[in-house]
């Protein structure tokens, strides 16, 4: 596996980091990654191998201005120890600023597209080169033998920008029920109507709607699984912050509902591995019906524009567990991999 995004570290905390350690224990491959872990720390690693960059010295702080060309430099950097390894199947992750995946020239390939990277960073962040980036973004997806898209949305854009053999792949989760009751008892929670919310909180995540529903569900308390950048609080508000993710399983089936409460301002070409990760555990989504969260949530719980009756209806009860794994991924990724050879 290939992944050149200095910001998803293979054993990061994050949903992508996580995303990249399922498939690489499928596929028994190591990951080719721009670093093991960051600040954050590095979560379950056991069993994988990692390959980082042998021949990227240090950028000095006086060139942060030139980010672009060290995330092209990083990636190129990767090619080298991919290449030693000699793959016959190269699994790359769609990367900003990065033509690795063409110049390992591995037998076959396929690349992972997760977000529209020139679009996502120009709407979030600062998009510094756009010709190079979008260049260099049409030669990855026009090279690429194989294009799977986690989101429909993203399968139209990938074509529309000249893939050609594309494949709507949505995410897994790993698998493992886990302890309900032990878990709300450690929590202090037992006998509570459990609202949820599992995820990295950004801006546009719509955690901030959690404590006006709780303002209108005067005996539930809400549980908030994971860190960012958007911080929220009520009196009935508890927030276990980052777990290790083996833990993940028991904080979700802890909830009585699983929130995917996304605003209007949210991209419609994610595929939210929070919804994944309630169904597996049976835990009743309640998600805006935004991209793909209508068809990942299902007869799993309620998508539509009322999240407080979405959690009234469901009250009580509990969904029949449902369990999209990696290996699935996998499978449907590589379906006639004849196809995949260059």
């Amino acid at each position: 596996m290939l992944c050149a995004a200095a910001g998803i570290p293979a054993l990061g905390p994050s949903g992508a980091s996580a995303h990249l350690r399922g498939i690489a224990r499928v596929l028994r491959a190591p990951i080719a990654c721009a670093r093991a872990a960051d600040a954050r720390g590095a979560h379950d690693g056991e069993g994988l191998t990692l390959l980082t960059p042998t021949a990227a010295p240090s950028w000095p702080a006086a060139l942060a201005r030139f980010r672009e060309l060290n995330e092209l430099r990083v990636a190129r950097a990767l090619v080298e120890p991919a290449r030693r390894y000699a793959p016959t199947l190269l699994w790359a992750r769609h990367t900003l600023y990065s033509d690795a995946a063409a110049r390992i020239q591995a037998p076959a390939g396929l690349l992972e597209v997760n977000a529209p990277l020139t679009l996502e960073r120009a709407r979030f962040e600062r998009l510094a080169l756009p010709w190079l980036a979008s260049w260099l973004e049409d030669e990855a997806l026009r090279a690429a033998p194989r294009v799977i898209t986690v989101s429909a949305w993203l399968a139209d854009w990938a074509r529309s920008r000249g893939a050609k053999d594309v494949r709507h792949v949505p995410n897994g989760v790993s698998p493992g029920l886990g302890d309900r009751d032990g878990t709300r008892e450690r929590l202090g929670i037992a006998g509570r109507f459990v609202v949820g919310f599992l995820g990295s909180m950004k801006a546009w995540h719509g955690v901030e709607r959690l404590p006006a529903l709780l303002d209108q569900l005067p005996d539930a308390v809400g549980l908030c699984v994971g860190d960012g950048p958007v911080r929220v609080q009520h009196p009935r508000l508890v927030h276990a912050g980052r777990v290790p993710e083996h833990e993940v399983p028991g904080y979700v089936a802890a909830m009585d509902v699983g929130l995917a409460p996304y605003g209007p301002d949210a991209p419609p070409w994610f595929c939210p591995l929070k919804i994944l990760a309630y169904r597996a555990q049976g835990t009743p989504v309640v998600a805006s019906d935004i991209g793909d969260c209508r068809l990942l949530t299902g007869d799993g719980g309620y998508c539509g524009p009322d999240l407080y009756d979405g959690i009234v209806a469901w009250r009580g009860r509990r969904a029949v567990p449902h369990l999209r794994s990696w290996a699935q991924v996998v499978d449907e990724a590589l379906a006639d991999s004849v196809a995949l050879a260059r």
